[in-house]
């Protein structure tokens, strides 16, 4: 039997811009329309249902089925949420049909607020409901007091083409639209006020932003503890998570697995990915184009004054659960079902775990970078990533409007000899075409260290990235 994680449990936390830009909306005199979309598992329906509190609103959830059977749960729905039992009654053909009796039955005197979640469901057994929306949109609903309809869907490629894109019927009509995103570093250690930073850090390295996620680790506990009844117990919440995270949405999931597989191993290249998944580079582009779609997988490119080639093209897991799901679980299912779990997390787990959190810590510092700048009082626009080619690797850059570079090395092991860091990050940093711009380096630490850094070099430990971050919050 598998065990799904949790929709919804433990804490609310962030997403007050999110909250306050829906509100805006909900207080417009016209009509309002905002397609909401990210990723599964990020919190779109915990922030819809909130949203939802103390207003007249319908949210339905839609499941994968048939037009009729999807028509009949949402009139259902709808006789619960306005208090009119005939609703779920009378019956209806079509979608346009359903709405006209749904807006005519609620009460005029408060706004209407209707949700429609897992869109990209209702759309594949409806493929006419964009072009209904639209009619409606038009005639009707964009009026004064006229409701408000949020369409909601977790496959990002679907909802930037069939609901923003410019074929859609439904281009040019939304008043607003909400790209939900993981919560960063700093809100996602929120959910364990207790933990030291290092630890908030390292749920977030396996975690990333995802609230789903977060919510199946205890501050009661210790990260490892944590790792162990997560990951590794019979009954683990998030043991078989990147199995259903597929199925959802895919159907070759044996295929796309490997890929996964082959880019939680290193390799970031079609072709390399090709010889280790023992597919064709078209099939495997296939299947790499539709994890970007979902938000899966991410496709980088060395950032540069300029364009970069597109010869240094990688392809990387952008979700840290399938990163450590694809390193530590999939390749060990055999031990874990021996177990025991405490074993196989000492002898599989725990060895690795550093290089790990290293890669980890690489990102939070791409993640601080901007928030650093601005404690610093740098007011020009930035650009973040990092910079590699055939001879050097930069783990952070930061490409700044005004013609200064940052450019730096993170350590999350203990970095030995400072001076010998800066001397490698130095010589790296030779292979960067910086084109006259002023170069500044930053070491980034786990923890401080009691050096005097020379006039072009900035450090900054763990606690100095929190604290920017913390500055910008909400």
């Amino acid at each position: 039997m598998l065990t799904r994680v949790a929709a919804s449990s433990g804490p609310f936390v962030g997403r007050a811009a999110e909250l306050a830009a829906l509100e805006r909306q909900y207080r417009r005199d016209g009509g309002a329309f905002v397609p909401v979309y990210g990723r599964r598992r990020v919190g779109k329906t915990e922030l819809l249902l909130r949203f939802c509190r103390g207003k007249q609103a319908i949210y339905f959830a839609a499941t994968q089925g048939t037009a009729p059977q999807q028509l009949r749960s949402f009139m259902r729905t709808a006789a619960v949420a306005l208090g009119k039992a005939l609703l779920a009654e009378v019956a209806v053909n079509d979608w346009d049909h359903a709405f006209e009796l749904v807006v005519r039955e609620a009460n005029p005197a408060k706004r209407l607020l209707l949700v429609l979640d897992e869109f990209q469901w209702l759309c594949a057994s409806a493929p006419e409901l964009p072009s209904i929306i639209q009619k409606r949109w038009d005639h009707e609903w964009q009026r004064k007091r006229g409701p408000m309809l949020v369409v909601c869907g977790s496959y990002v490629g679907f909802m930037e083409r069939e609901v923003l894109g410019h074929k859609s019927p439904l281009f040019g009509r939304r008043t607003g639209q909400l790209q939900l995103r993981p919560l960063n570093f700093f809100e996602a250690g929120e959910f364990f006020p207790r933990w030291s930073r290092e630890d908030r850090a390292r749920a977030w390295f396996t975690c990333g932003g995802v609230p789903a996620y977060l919510k199946a680790f205890s501050q009661d506990r210790s990260v490892d503890q944590n790792l162990i009844e997560a990951f590794l117990e019979v009954d683990s919440p998030l043991q078989r998570e990147a199995e259903f995270l597929l199925r959802e949405e895919l159907r070759d999931v044996a295929s796309y697995a490997t890929v996964i597989e082959a880019l939680a191993a290193g390799h970031a290249a079609p072709t390399a990915l090709s010889k280790y998944a023992g597919l064709t580079v078209p099939r495997v582009m296939y299947f790499l184009n539709t994890l970007l779609e979902l938000g899966y997988v991410e496709r980088r490119l060395p950032l540069v004054p300029g364009r970069a080639s597109k010869k240094l093209t990688r392809y990387v897991i952008g979700d840290p659960l399938l990163r450590f799901w694809f390193r530590f679980v999939a390749p060990h299912f055999s031990a874990i079902r021996q177990g025991p779990p405490s074993r196989v997390f000492q002898q599989l787990v725990q060895p690795h775990l550093e290089p790990f959190y290293g890669a980890g810590f690489e990102a939070l510092c791409r993640e601080a970078l901007p928030a650093l700048l601005r404690s610093e009082r740098v007011v020009a626009d930035v650009q973040v990533g990092e910079f590699w080619n055939r001879d050097a690797q930069l783990d952070a850059v930061a490409l700044r409007a005004d013609r200064w570079v940052e450019l730096g090395e993170c350590k999350w092991g203990a970095p030995g000899s400072v001076a010998s860091v800066l001397s490698t990050l130095r010589t790296a940093a030779e292979a960067y075409p910086s084109r006259g711009l002023t170069v500044r380096y930053r070491l980034f630490t786990r923890r401080a260290v009691r050096v005097a850094a020379p006039p072009d070099v900035k450090l900054h430990d763990l606690d100095d990235l929190y604290d920017a971050v913390k500055m910008t919050q909400p």
